[in-house]
């Protein structure tokens, strides 16, 4: 009995050692990983309001955090962009039928429009156009290398 009591301390003592020597150092790089993180944005701030108070021309701030947000999202891939609300409500209304928009919901994909999907009983749906379809040209023109924008601008004439 005091063999196992003894064995079973023992074991206990070993496991929380062995748990905190490993864990320890892990938990320690978890923290210093999220002070970086605040480090940064701490500076994002500092050149933020340096930028404000200082620069030669009065800046725009939604306009410098939007450019910085979109800064961001680009960095991550060539297809991650960011939209202000007023653009987005602009895509939405290119996008759906709405207001002589196109009736079909589209992204951009290997620098072309993709459909995403036609919208029942638009233009685009009894013309037949089904979701994946890729659009190259409009009206005989390239929409390679346009901006999204830019290409439903041209298909919406």
């Amino acid at each position: 009995m005091k063999r196992f009591f003894l064995a079973s301390v023992t074991g206990v003592m070993l496991g929380a050692v062995v748990t905190t020597q490993v864990a320890g150092p892990l938990l320690a790089q978890e923290a210093d990983r999220k002070a970086s993180v605040y480090e940064q944005l701490d500076l994002f701030g500092d050149i933020f309001e340096r930028i404000r108070a200082q620069y030669v021309e009065e800046v725009d701030e939604a306009e410098l955090i939007e450019a910085a947000i979109n800064g961001m999202l680009t960095s991550l891939d060539p297809h991650s962009s960011f939209l202000s609300p007023d653009d987005a409500a602009d895509m939405r209304v290119q996008t759906r039928g709405e207001f002589g928009g196109l009736g079909i919901e589209v992204t951009q994909e290997e620098g072309f429009v993709k459909v995403v999907s036609p919208i029942d009983d638009t233009p685009a749906d009894q013309a037949g156009i089904e979701a994946g379809d890729f659009i190259t040209h409009v009206d005989g023109e390239s929409v390679l290398g346009l901006g999204l924008d830019q290409a439903v601008e041209m298909m919406r004439g």
